[in-house]
């Protein structure tokens, strides 16, 4: 596609700050929910401080990537289960555990950087990488789904007037898109997110005033007992003890590491899935290249790339605690704006840091019903989708050696195919494209030595 502006151009300062404010709208419900899953006490894991720290974080990794590569990290999903774990560790055991799996990706940079990425582009041609930046928008398609139907808490909760709204969300952003004028084109998500909201403020209002309850689609309960400006409850002051009183008010235990063996059971939580989302960061910064027409595991090349994310996440912690990981809603973001500017993904992480102690507008998200979050989504996942079949375009699939490839990629990661090895379990994308690796290595290097 044709980007209105390329990595290293500066759109004008004031469309810069709507730009930067959508790519904070398509990140935030991901970040802020994934602290909630994982501590739904929020006795040590707080959204705010979560957000603040995957701004921070993001500032690394675009230090590091020398300003070449648009991505946004936030906090990953990967981790929850990990993160669920190491809670009762407290506060120096999440950071610990974020250490850890930081340092994976350090190692592997290092190793990458003594002897070159051009092994990586061998072991992942497009006809392996293409399935899997598929796969990875596909395999969000039951998440976008859940959220248009208002079944996160089950199918009792189904609603055809949360479908409704959140198809009308999607069909204004894309409206927006497609027939906007230059202005509104660059801004779609936003649109669509503030145009839904609107309806939905008006639905609940007549839903509160006529007592129908299907009709009460936004959760007004979140503005309630706002704070205007709130600091975070930040990891590196719970790791001095900062909060040990406040969390022994509630009656809870106040968690700690006790010693080695606590530091090797979070070794093992937290490591081996560092080795899982490589495949992922690899996959996201291969469709990423795609879209902005440079190779970036080339330049500013994959080791960057690895150090970025790998600290991005350690830095992210010291603050919020989630490891952070390179976002595909950010990218499909830019693929579908057309703009790839550093500088706006620079501005969406001041905004996070910023934002993070302002209580009304982390109230104001969590309000936002998750239909339309699940309606923009389409979208974005839909995007992500598309660009990895893009990338087989060159790819003859009338081969069958390609055709067995791309076959095994799709139909082992959309049927969910993982692994588990004791307490590590590898996710259906990483399974997947190892299954595809494999195939590809072992049956299309034999042909060419034939």
């Amino acid at each position: 596609m044709k980007l209105v502006y390329n990595v290293s151009d500066k759109p004008p300062l004031q469309k810069n700050l709507v730009y930067a404010l959508q790519q904070l709208l398509a990140i935030m419900a991901a970040t802020l929910l994934v602290p909630l899953l994982a501590d739904s006490t929020g006795l040590y894991l707080s959204q705010p401080a979560a957000l603040c720290g995957a701004g921070f974080g993001t500032l690394f990794y675009l230090l590091a990537t020398r300003k070449k590569s648009p991505v946004f990290l936030g906090s990953s999903f990967a981790f929850i289960a990990p993160l669920a774990g190491a809670v009762s560790f407290g506060f120096l055991g999440i950071f610990l555990g974020a250490v850890f799996a930081g340092l994976v990706y350090v190692i592997i940079a290092l190793i990458i950087k003594a002897t070159g990425s051009g092994w990586v582009n061998k072991l992942l041609p497009p006809v392996v990488i293409g399935p899997t930046v598929a796969l990875i928008g596909l395999s969000l398609c039951g998440s976008a789904v859940t959220n248009l139907q208002n079944t996160n808490g089950g199918m009792e909760y189904y609603s055809l007037v949360h479908i409704c709204l959140g198809l009308f969300a999607f069909l204004v952003t894309v409206w927006a898109s497609v027939r906007g004028n230059k202005s509104i084109r660059m801004v779609p998500f936003i649109i669509g997110i503030l145009a839904a909201y609107a309806v939905g403020l008006i639905l609940t209002l007549i839903g509160n005033a006529a007592g129908i309850e299907a009709l009460k689609v936004i959760n007004l309960s979140a503005f309630d007992n706002i704070k205007i400006i709130e600091v975070p409850r930040f990891i590196f002051a719970g790791m001095f003890g900062a909060y040990d009183q406040a969390i022994a008010e509630t009656g809870a235990q106040v968690n700690r590491v006790a010693g080695f063996s606590d530091v090797i059971n979070l070794f093992m939580l937290f490591a081996p899935v560092a080795f899982v989302t490589l495949a992922e960061h690899i996959a996201d910064h291969k469709n990423l290249s795609s879209i902005i027409e440079r190779d970036l595991i080339t330049d500013p090349g994959l080791d960057r790339t690895l150090i970025g994310d790998g600290v991005g996440s350690i830095v992210g912690s010291f603050f919020g605690g989630c490891p952070n990981t390179t976002y595909g809603e950010s990218v499909g973001c830019v693929a579908i704006t057309g703009n790839a500017s550093v500088s706006t993904i620079a501005i969406a992480a001041i905004y996070c840091i910023v934002l993070s102690f302002f209580g009304p507008f982390t109230a104001f998200v969590n309000s936002i019903p998750s239909c339309i979050t699940g309606g923009v989504c389409i979208a974005l996942y839909g995007f992500i989708a598309v660009s990895g079949l893009k990338m087989l375009q060159p790819v003859d699939l009338g081969d069958n050696r390609n055709l067995f490839v791309v076959a095994s990629i799709l139909v082992c990661g959309i049927g969910g195919l993982t692994l588990k090895l004791g307490a590590i379990e590898i996710s259906s994308i990483a399974t997947a494209l190892i299954l595809g690796i494999i195939v590809n290595v072992v049956f299309n290097r034999r042909a060419e030595k034939n």
